[in-house]
This record gives C-alpha cells, sequence and structure tokens, in this order.
C-alpha cells in the first residue's frame, strides 16, 4: 500500500499542470470506473461532457488496478465517477488520494437508500454493488450525477437535471419492458445460473431464481465442490441452460457444463451475458443495449 501511494503522488505531481483537454475543448472532462457508469455521464452530461471509461468491454472492476496512464487520466478530470459498494475494490485507496488532491470524487451509490440494497450474509456487512441489473435501482443514481455534474459546472445545473429526467423515463420503460419479456418465461424456468453471483438484483427485480457459480467477487476461482454442486442442482432439477459473462472467464462454466454430461445429463450453454462490462459494438455499448441483449438472451434460452 505504501508502494502503491507513492507512485500515486508521483503521478499526481507530474500531471500538476492541470486540465489542458478541458481547457480546448470547453467542456466538463469526466472519468468513469465503468462503462456503465460511462454512459450515465454521457447521458446526463450530453454536449456538456467529455466522458472517458477507465474499464472498457470484458474488464472485470473486482480485479482492474490502474496503472499511471489510467492515473494521469484521474488528475485530468473535472469529476471522478465511480459505482462504490466495493465494485471497484482494488481501486479505493487511488479514489481517497484523488480527494485529497482536491478531485471531485463522487460514488453514484452514495445517496441511495440503504433499504433497497442487498446485503448477502456471505459480505459479512457489505452490500452487493452490482445494482444496474435492477433497472429502476439503477435509475435511482440520476439525481446523484446530475448533481455531481452540477457542482462542476453550475452554469449548466438545469441542463443536467433535465437530462437525468428525460434518462430516467427511457429507464422507466426499459425496466417495464424487461419484467413483461420475462415473464413470459414460465415460473418454474426462470433459473439463472451464472459464472458468479452478480444477477441478484435482476433476479429481485425481475422475479428469477439466480445462482452464480464462484459468488459476488470473482476474486477467487470456483472449486471443484461448487462445480459438482450446481452439477447436482441441474441434473435433479432438470435445468436446460447456464450462462457465461463477457467479463469472467467461461471455464469454470464449462465445467458445469462437463460435470452433468458425468452424469449422464446435459445443459447447454444458454448464452453470453454482460455482467461487469458492456459490449465493444453496437447496440451492447450502452446500457440500455446491454440490458435488452441480457434480458432476451435470458428469456429465449429459458422459454
Amino acid at each position: 500500500m505504501k508502494w502503491t501511494a507513492i507512485v500515486l503522488a508521483a503521478c499526481l505531481a507530474a500531471c500538476a499542470e492541470g486540465n489542458a483537454t478541458t481547457a480546448r475543448s470547453g467542456k466538463v472532462r469526466v472519468v468513469a470506473t465503468t462503462g456503465m457508469v460511462a454512459d450515465l455521464a454521457k447521458k446526463v452530461g450530453g454536449d456538456l461532457v467529455e466522458v472517458e471509461a477507465l474499464m472498457g468491454p470484458g474488464i472485470d472492476p473486482h480485479l482492474f488496478k490502474a496503472d499511471l496512464s489510467d492515473l494521469a487520466r484521474l488528475k485530468e478530470a473535472d469529476l471522478i465517477l465511480y459505482n462504490g459498494l466495493g465494485l471497484e475494490g482494488k481501486m479505493g485507496d487511488t479514489f481517497v488520494m484523488m480527494a485529497r488532491q482536491g478531485r471531485q470524487v463522487v460514488a453514484i451509490t452514495e445517496d441511495l437508500p440503504r433499504d433497497r440494497l442487498l446485503e448477502p450474509e456471505e459480505l459479512e456487512g457489505h452490500y452487493d454493488p452490482h445494482i444496474w441489473f435492477d433497472v429502476a435501482l439503477w435509475a435511482a443514481t440520476l439525481p446523484t450525477v446530475a448533481a455531481a455534474l452540477g457542482r462542476v459546472d453550475p452554469a449548466n445545473e438545469e441542463a443536467y437535471t433535465q437530462r437525468a429526467n428525460a434518462f430516467a423515463a427511457e429507464l422507466r420503460a426499459l425496466d417495464d419492458e424487461a419484467r413483461k419479456a420475462l415473464a413470459t418465461v414460465p415460473k418454474q424456468r426462470r433459473v439463472l445460473l451464472t459464472s458468479h453471483d452478480a444477477f441478484r438484483y435482476f433476479g429481485r427485480a425481475y422475479d428469477l431464481e439466480v445462482h452464480g457459480l464462484q459468488g459476488i467477487s470473482t476474486v477467487q476461482d470456483a472449486g471443484v465442490k461448487d462445480i459438482q454442486d450446481m452439477a447436482a442442482m441441474i441434473s435433479e432439477r432438470g435445468i436446460k441452460a447456464v450462462f457465461v459473462e463477457t467479463s469472467v472467464n467461461p471455464r469454470a462454466i464449462e465445467a458445469v457444463q462437463q460435470a452433468v454430461r458425468s452424469k449422464g445429463g446435459a445443459v447447454e450453454i444458454g448464452g453470453e451475458l454482460f455482467s461487469d462490462a458492456m459490449g465493444d459494438h453496437p447496440p451492447v455499448d450502452t446500457y440500455i443495449g446491454m440490458v435488452r441483449s441480457n434480458v432476451e438472451t435470458v428469456v429465449n434460452a429459458l422459454k
């Protein structure tokens, strides 16, 4: 930790000349951690902001560690937005250091009512950070994003609020769309088995039974017992599909598939879900496109 602080301090000193990019463009420079957070900033900021995501498609935020170029980008930002709730676990010290250096650093989840968050027993008092899988809960972060932009750019505070309200309406429609689509899957088939336990909010919001092989974080790999337990569940209940994730190595789910075969059964890979990162092409390079893709994949595989 001491070495990280020394490196970060050196980078901050090297970048002390200021934000040249913002000065040239006249726009608010926002650096977000994940693609989902960056998407929120783009929707709320519109043409008043320049937004960059540190973590691109396929990047696991649980394991991400900022390098010197990332630290330089953070230093140049007018506003740093991150998910919070422990999602960006390895970046905690970085956010603290940036705030101490006078940067505007905001967790978009900081104002969410805690009674709307999931607090799994295995996290020992911490919350599940994967809130974007509940579209209505994700929409509830919009006022925080708008307020953060308004503090950095007070002259356009009203514009940010208006854009946040407009996007909230889009998300209400998306939430309704997802709920109706998933309701077409018979109740007994609404069982979602995935690489890691990122979909609990999705299950709560849209009435699915959810099981993850690795747990909420991907820091630890799934063990042999985890694989055998999931294979036994699949065999006993006749579950027809499991799902891989774009930001998680598929080998553990493939091992489950093989374990089911060894028991004389069969289970298909129902498709690839976007979990901790969005895609790299339209439409899955936006939050709305990502959600629609996930819903369509789940419905097609389970229905």
